[in-house]
């Protein structure tokens, strides 16, 4: 599919569980990402980024266009205006892919040192290419976490 993007979703452990919860069928996007959940398409690809623990733990297809929901499903330290909780309104429907036990997520800062991506910010800063909730990367970048978390996953079976 030559119009396919890739993506890293930058997620907080508890909003993997939240999307495991739903037999990854389901993945939100924070409210000012609605441009980015716009341009998502079905045969694009998802990839995990955990927060605090800074490894990849999984990947998923999108299968739909992206719509709007307001059930609370992920969480988020951040807080509308009015001190609701942020309810992660842009949505795509998902299937998984590839998704790690604890003992198969993948370290990022190797992974990130030969990322296209993260080339942008200096070796020492590479955790600054993962901040914010989503981002669009080459399909190398794609690959490479992909073909490490499949390695990782084999490893721990």
């Amino acid at each position: 599919m030559a119009d396919r993007q890739y993506w890293v979703l930058v997620s907080s452990p508890d909003n993997l569980e939240a999307t495991k919860a739903r037999d990854f069928t389901v993945q939100g996007m924070k409210s000012r990402h609605r441009k980015k959940a716009e341009q998502m398409k079905p045969g694009d690809k998802l990839v995990y980024y955990l927060t605090g623990k800074k490894m990849f733990a999984a990947t998923a297809t999108v299968t739909s266009e992206y719509f709007e929901g307001d059930d609370l499903i992920w969480t988020s330290k951040n807080t509308k205006s009015n001190g609701e909780p942020e309810n992660y309104p842009w949505r795509v429907n998902i299937e998984p892919e590839l998704v790690a036990d604890v003992d198969g997520w993948v370290d990022a800062e190797p992974v990130a040192r030969q990322m296209t991506y993260a080339k942008k910010w200096p070796e020492k800063n590479w955790t600054l290419a993962f901040q914010g909730n989503v981002h669009n990367v080459p399909e190398e970048d794609y690959e490479l976490i992909h073909r490490l978390l499949t390695a990782s996953i084999t490893d721990n079976t």
